[in-house]
């Protein structure tokens, strides 16, 4: 997932684009970027992969004046894109995943038309985007024409002397928020960028809404369609903790997940903790509601490593895993721990670098809760896992039946025999003394919104 942020000031905006791009560093992970519209369209661009986004953009903002601009921490694009068109130049920056990238690619090749940022063969999808919205009458127009030609997400900003342009993709998968700071206006994946700012919360935008913030403020150019299915794994995982997201605080979902695993649990331990920092939250639910005592064996070196889970190849990822987490000898040695964690997605890191630094420090029983079920299907709306194979759970169903199963519906179902068979493999593959999984229900109720106004895809491979 990237994280995308704009500004429309009275006066310059360059500062509270800078910090407000800078709060979404958590989400992207290879490039950055941020334009401003002066007196002409201002754009950088840097990779950020093994770098911090401050570092590589606290000179050059400040030779970006304006009064409004845009930023992105990328999954995998670089971004923004500027383009001069019938609209007049603009520049787009999106949030999202076009499962269908080639076959329209295809098409705006036959209509006689090139794109110009090709990186690995692959075609960027903000200049996809951008070639799609073009065809339109005009920009709404074409953000709703781009929706709806393609399969996946596509949330986006767009800058222009108008304004700025926010849509959120028609399946609301991904979030988008309006703030306002008196005659200031903002627009966020991470409403927590907001807090510092001085930006109080407007309102969230609907699935397929699109808007436009100009010198008058803002003005509704599509409403919404009501079909909410917002990712899940937001509140899970890939939020920030201080974000809301259609109105429910991240950090307070965690604890209610680590609580509802607490109830349905009945081992004994000397500790609780978190796999930091995604599993911290959790953690915290688990020990309120247990009233086993929270401590933290292993500490997250926060200032130089990025999350595990987004790099896009297995080599950073396990690199990162190997270094970020720091155990504590002390707290570890002749323990019985629970630990809380987000999710078990391919369960390489969790077997040979945490429980591996568990077990050479001298820990007794690691009994590892997980705050969410078992994943089944990579993410079709989002930069995240891209394949099946990837899968702890797909590996185990290979593993325990000798082959590829296309219908897994048995092991999604939490009391069937499959499924505790799959949890039995992924147990003792990891390492681990216990293995329970959050059950679907539970995981729902701790998000607090309605089962159907959520993207589930991931476990059930439903998309409705």
């Amino acid at each position: 997932m990237s994280g995308i942020f704009g500004v429309v000031s009275k006066n310059n905006c360059n500062d509270d684009l800078y910090y407000g791009t800078e709060y979404h560093s958590h989400l992207g992970t290879q490039f950055a970027g941020l334009a401003v519209f002066g007196k002409d369209i201002q754009r950088k661009i840097h990779d950020i992969r093994g770098s911090q986004f401050k570092a590589k953009f606290y000179e050059d903002y400040q030779k970006m004046p304006g009064k409004m601009g845009i930023g992105v921490i990328s999954a995998k694009d670089e971004q923004p894109i500027t383009m001069s068109s019938k609209f007049g130049p603009f520049a787009i920056v999106t949030n999202g995943f076009i499962d269908n990238a080639d076959k329209l690619a295809k098409k705006i090749y036959k209509q006689g038309r090139s794109f110009s940022e090709i990186a690995d063969g692959k075609i960027n999808f903000s200049e996809l985007t951008a070639k799609l919205i073009i065809s339109g009458r005009n920009i709404a127009k074409g953000i709703e024409e781009m929706q709806g030609q393609i399969q996946g997400s596509s949330s986006l900003l767009i800058l222009n002397k108008d304004g700025i342009y926010a849509a959120r993709d028609k399946f609301g998968c991904t979030p988008l928020a309006i703030g306002r700071k008196g005659r200031d206006w903002a627009v966020t994946t991470e409403t927590s960028a907001f807090l510092n700012l001085g930006y109080k919360i407007v309102k969230f935008l609907e699935p397929g809404e699109i808007v436009l913030i100009g010198k008058s403020g803002l003005k509704t150019k599509r409403k919404g369609l009501k079909n909410n299915k917002i990712c899940s794994f937001l509140w899970v995982y890939t939020g920030f903790p201080a974000s809301k997201y259609d109105g429910i605080n991240v950090e307070i979902s965690r604890e209610r997940c680590g609580a509802n695993l607490a109830k349905e649990d009945d081992v004994t331990a000397d500790m609780v903790a978190g796999i930091p920092d995604s599993g911290t939250a959790h953690a915290i639910g688990y020990s309120m509601e247990s009233g086993i005592p929270l401590r933290r064996p292993l500490v997250k070196y926060t200032p130089g490593f990025d999350r595990s889970y987004t790099p896009v190849t297995q080599e950073k990822r396990d690199l990162i895993a190997k270094m970020k987490l720091i155990p504590i000898p002390e707290i570890i040695k002749g323990k019985n721990i629970v630990f809380c964690d987000d999710s078990i997605v391919r369960g390489t890191q969790l077997r040979n670098y945490t429980i591996k630094k568990l077990r050479e420090h001298g820990v007794k029983k690691i009994h590892m809760r997980i705050a969410c079920p078992p994943l089944m299907f990579p993410c079709k709306f989002n930069y995240s896992t891209r394949s099946i194979v990837e899968l702890a759970a797909r590996k185990a169903i290979k593993a325990l039946t000798g082959k590829d199963v296309k219908n897994v519906s048995k092991y999604i179902n939490e009391n069937s025999k499959e499924h505790k068979a799959i949890v039995e493999w992924i147990r003792k593959d990891i390492g681990v003394t216990t293995l329970k999984y959050q059950r679907l229900k539970d995981m729902i109720a701790a998000i607090g919104m309605p089962k159907n106004k959520l993207c589930l895809y991931c476990w059930t491979g439903r998309t409705s």
